[in-house]
């Protein structure tokens, strides 16, 4: 092998060795994890469940103090 522009040839020898049949240093498949669209729906759902709720409340006391304070000042 020579590199390029010195001239200088250099004899690079790699092992012959090895089995061909060795394992690599990592013999673990990636294992794809697979995710059910249901599970996700219902997760979806429960969040958006408590956030209706909590929407709810805040509109209903909201309403109440509108009620409460227009009772009061029509009195």
């Amino acid at each position: 092998m020579e590199i390029k522009g010195t001239g200088i040839a250099k004899n690079i020898n790699t092992p012959d060795d090895m089995n061909k049949t060795e394992k690599p240093l990592r013999d673990e498949k990636f294992k794809i994890n697979r995710v059910d669209i249901n599970i996700l729906k219902s997760k979806l759902q429960e969040s958006e469940a408590k956030e209706f709720k909590k929407n709810i409340l805040f509109l209903s006391i909201l309403v109440l103090g509108l009620a409460s304070m227009g009772i009061y000042f029509s009195l």
